[in-house]
């Protein structure tokens, strides 16, 4: 599929001014520039401290919702914390429980079952919640949008604080306090917090509130890292200092379980990569699974022997979610190509026995590979619940809302959504979704590489690698750095792993460098030894048997314009 390179237009004399402040080198200073990352922004970004976090009581409702916790504290109200069932949600209940437990303060918990109960509060959980007595319901990563809910609580005699990063409704929830930067009145300048984040500007505040040390929030940070690298947030600003400060304790972390789950992953560098595809799957999966409050049990942990039944049941849980997965994406792409769907706009496929808990990943991977939005449904009598991922440009939550008609409820945002159809109706919304991706043209839209530097061969040398280095961690809005290579001939080309990746060694005049195209080995019947090609992509030290030598991970490779 071709692929649209947008490189950026570079301000040559804000270069130099960074260059100059920061004592970096120019690519460095170019992609801090790119990023938007002006003079008085670049020490905060590089080399972030832990006096840089904003003032906690600048959130919406914060010092009511402080104030309600103390009242709470002072009368001895059992307190319950309503948690989600992915990493940001557990996360968000192991920070907030184990702050308010070392106060000798008793919490309970809830954490909604995902196969039974699905994203959120819900009445028969409130009717539970007030069974066992608890007075204030503190609710973690959800609770929003949960007006109703909320309401139905009061009957109970239960108060409810609101601590979640959502985008609101119209109407907040009548709580005694919510708290989310995302609301309208927002004036905190880091609205893009996750939910773990918002529950560590709580514990912030109210370790302020108590007269208690920095340490006593600050030692969570390790756990408050691994949700906001899970929860995929843009890492600047705050987010960014809380993962850079994190990752350090991370490393020596003193939460045994994590340290059992770590060891057991067998990686040897902690980054927001190794978190992102090999702690946070194996968390998701105890939810997926409907286990979700094992992964909790984790991190709570104070027995070394539990924690290491745990950490293998989690192995086995993300086994099992990785078995059932693979099944699921055959099944689809077999549907998709006996159907031809990889020539429509769109994608809707449904299956009997599909898994609730590992559609959207599907589903996400089903998008990536046609570069098309999809959605897959579980079939389950007279309806189909399912989940539904789109591509940059297509906002498929504003889609639905105009095919609203045939569908039964739905819920999400622009690149990710949740829905239930009527059986009866799925045949008519498939027609109806595909007639307004056909409208908004959405086969115009080509896959966007953001490219913040052409560079020469020549150019390139260990030390400079080294320094981007500096711009970790890497994740949404700060991504891993992309330059282009232009007009570079093909020494050597082939094809690995039973042909899944492609092996070139490209040079310009004077130096050769070897490039790695992880899943595009299907273009090894474009390019022949001697072609001039242009290389998308990024710089790495491959090491190999105790050899250094640099190399390009492509991301696109085309026919360079130059002959």
């Amino acid at each position: 599929m071709n692929k649209k390179w947008e490189i950026h237009q570079v301000n040559q004399q804000e270069i130099e001014k960074i260059q100059q402040i920061g004592q970096i080198n120019k690519l460095l200073a170019t992609i801090l520039v790119n990023r938007g990352i002006t003079e008085d922004k670049i020490y905060k970004f590089l080399n972030p401290k832990r006096n840089d976090f904003y003032n906690p009581y600048e959130m919406p409702d914060m010092e009511r919702a402080v104030k309600r916790i103390k009242k709470a504290i002072e009368n001895n109200e059992q307190i319950v914390i309503y948690g989600d069932y992915d990493v940001d949600g557990i996360t968000s209940l192991t920070v907030l429980k184990s702050f308010l437990e070392e106060r000798n303060i008793k919490v309970n918990v809830y954490i909604p079952n995902r196969l039974e109960e699905g994203y959120g509060l819900n009445q028969k959980a409130v009717e539970y919640i007030a069974e066992q007595n608890n007075k204030l319901m503190i609710t973690v990563d959800c609770g929003i949008t949960a007006v109703d809910e909320i309401e139905y609580a009061k009957k109970f005699g239960i108060e409810t604080i609101v601590t979640d990063h959502h985008e609101p409704a119209e109407v907040l929830p009548d709580a005694i306090a919510v708290v989310d930067a995302k609301r309208k009145d927002n004036k905190y300048k880091c609205r893009d917090l996750a939910g773990v984040g918002v529950v560590f500007k709580l514990i912030q505040a109210l370790s302020i509130e108590f007269g208690l040390e920095e340490k006593e929030y600050l030692k969570y940070l390790d756990i408050v890292c691994i949700g906001t690298i899970s929860d995929i947030v843009p890492l600047v600003d705050e987010n960014r200092i809380i993962v850079k400060l994190g990752l350090k304790l991370v490393a020596q972390t003193r939460n045994i379980g994590l340290k059992e789950l770590l060891e057991k992953c067998g990686y040897s560098q902690i980054n927001s990569t190794t978190i992102s595809f090999g702690i946070a799957p194996r968390i998701n999966a105890s939810g997926r699974m409907g286990h979700q409050e094992e992964a909790l049990k984790l991190f709570l942990s104070k027995d070394e022997k539990e924690v290491e039944e745990l950490v293998q049941k989690l192995n086995e849980y993300n086994k099992t979610r990785q078995e059932i997965e693979k099944k699921i994406y055959e099944e689809a792409k077999k549907q998709i190509e006996e159907r031809n769907l990889e020539n429509k706009n769109t994608i809707v496929v449904s299956g009997k026995e599909w898994h609730h808990g590992v559609i959207g990943i599907v589903s996400s991977k089903i998008t990536e590979l046609y570069f098309k939005p999809s959605i897959l449904l579980c079939e389950e009598g007279d309806i189909c619940k399912g989940s539904g991922r789109s591509i940059p440009g297509f906002d498929l939550h504003d889609a639905l809302m105009k095919c609203s008609d045939s569908i039964e409820k739905f819920g999400g945002h622009a690149m990710a959504i949740g829905i239930n159809i009527k059986t009866e109706k799925l045949n008519e919304f498939e027609t109806e979704f595909e007639k307004i991706a056909e409208e908004e043209k959405i086969d115009q839209i080509l896959p966007v590489i953001n490219i913040d530097s052409e560079i020469k061969l020549d150019e390139i040398n260990k030390a400079m690698i080294e320094s981007l280095k500096e711009l970790e961690p890497y994740g949404e809005a700060n991504k891993m750095p992309i330059f282009a290579f232009r007009n570079l001939k093909i020494d050597s080309i082939r094809a690995l792993s039973e042909g899944k990746h492609l092996k070139v060694s490209v040079r310009d005049n004077k130096n050769i460098v070897n490039a790695i195209g992880f899943n595009l080995g299907n273009l090894i019947e474009d390019f022949k030894i001697g072609d001039r090609v242009d290389i998308a992509g990024s710089l790495e030290i491959n090491s190999f048997n105790g050899v250094e030598n640099i190399q390009i991970n492509i991301k696109d490779i085309i026919k360079s314009y130059k002959n």
